[in-house]
């Protein structure tokens, strides 16, 4: 193998790449632009600039009980609500205006308190919700799951309707001769302490006097610290976003590194290279040592706009985060390479080349984090090399990861990356231009 030779072959693969002046745009520029996007929908903003969820409320019992319910999930940062009647929540719901509606029915008010104490019927509220906002829908039941329990007991406790049903209660206690005589006794005990603290309640406010409300409210307070790779540090989404892009589109650049060789079997340079002192060897390394650095090149300025524009930070191990990239871009070029092995004509290599590049990154998790993935995907998903690349360079640059997490990704990487370049290898027609 003449190393001299391929590193003509390298310096050609450069000229040719750097000649094209909108293929170098195209390949530095694309990434850049897709991951700002990309990264400014994923970034934490102050929460005032936070989309809220838009909910729309059709409030048919009119009680107090259903009112302050609404008003306190008004009034919550995350819900952003607007009454409706319960046609005009559907339609919303419908034409996307509003991911949910909620219909408070009529006698909502007097049946959920009836029914904290197993008296009564469960009044059901109505969720309509956008089937692709699944995940906001469960969001705001959880929500006003708290506000309703607060707002139930508290009028259950110290409201005119808790005093009606509690009354009620006890009568149906004394009259039950199914209960044993304990069970009895013991359910009126309770049921009569409730009603001697309505009682001191009803005479607080006669006096102008208040006592504690009653009812229920959440026994805890949430402090939440997000764990990045330095304390104190916001989630910088572009760091995932710019580190998709580039793998992404080092996988396009060794697309043109494949078609460029089918290219030039088509135009018969194969046949002349043949003839000259030039083993197919020598040809696969020079071929892949272009595509190498132009991956590299591609990756470096991906990476390094992100880190120059955009605040992203290495956290972690920069030996590990180089290790990666130098991988990473040996694996864009043997996949360059098998496609040039395995394509017959330029034309149709591309168009199968380009959608299995955008699996391979949506697969990897290039798009969208693989975290969101269900379970059995997240499993499948190891088995391409994009995958390692991602979690790698999500160790090494914002989870704090040190040179050990960049290991096994990059041993990975080198092992799809020996796979395609045996396939090259084995598949390439050296002998023949068939």
């Amino acid at each position: 193998m003449n190393i001299k030779s391929a590193l003509a072959i390298l310096r050609k693969e450069l000229l040719l790449f750097f000649g094209d002046r909108r293929a170098v745009i195209v390949s530095f520029v694309t990434p850049i632009a897709i991951a700002a996007f990309f990264g400014f929908i994923t970034t934490p903003h102050d929460s005032s600039e936070q989309s809220r969820v838009a909910v729309r409320a059709a409030d048919e019992d009119a009680s107090p009980l259903s009112k302050e319910i609404l008003k306190a999930l008004g009034g919550d940062t995350a819900i952003e609500l607007e009454p409706a009647t319960a046609a005009e929540a559907r339609e919303a719901v419908r034409a996307g205006k509003a991911t949910v509606g909620l219909v408070l029915p009529k006698g909502f008010g007097d049946a959920a308190t009836r029914a904290l104490f197993g008296g009564g019927v469960k009044p059901e509220i109505q969720f309509l919700y956008d089937p692709s906002h699944s995940a906001e829908m469960a969001m705001v039941r959880g929500i006003l799951t708290e506000h309703v329990m607060e707002a139930v007991s508290k009028e259950a406790f110290t409201g005119q309707q808790g005093r009606v049903v509690m009354k009620e209660s006890l009568q149906k206690i004394e009259a039950d001769t199914s209960l044993p005589p304990a069970d009895r006794d013991s359910l009126k005990s309770l049921l009569e302490s409730v009603g001697k603290w309505q009682d001191r309640q009803e005479a607080a406010q006669s006096e102008g006097k208040s006592l504690p409300a009653g009812g229920f409210t959440m026994p805890y307070q949430v402090k939440e610290e997000s764990v990045t790779g330095r304390k104190g540090e916001v989630y910088n989404g572009y760091a995932h976003s710019f580190a998709g892009m580039g793998i992404q589109f080092i996988l396009f650049a060794a697309i043109e590194l494949g078609v460029g060789v089918l290219l030039e079997r088509q135009m018969g340079i194969w046949r002349r290279l043949r003839a000259a002192p030039l083993s197919k060897g020598t040809m696969i390394l020079g071929k892949a040592m272009g595509g190498a650095a132009i991956a590299a090149m591609t990756l470096a300025v991906t990476m390094g706009a992100g880190m120059a524009f955009f605040g992203i930070r290495v956290n972690g191990s920069w030996a590990g985060l180089l290790l990666l990239c130098a991988v990473s871009s040996c694996m864009a070029s043997s996949f360059g390479l098998m496609i040039a092995a395995f394509g017959r004509t330029p034309q149709a290599a591309r168009g199968i080349a380009i959608f299995a590049v955008l699996i391979l990154t949506m697969l990897g998790g290039g798009w969208v984090p693989a975290f969101i993935f269900p379970r059995w995907m997240q499993t499948l998903t190891l088995a391409v090399p994009t995958r390692w690349a991602m979690d790698g360079l999500d160790a090494v640059i914002w989870r704090g990861g040190d040179l050990a997490s960049a290991l096994l990704p990059s041993l990975v990487i080198l092992g799809f990356t020996a796979l395609f370049g045996l396939l090259a290898t084995l598949r390439f027609p050296w002998n023949g231009d068939e």
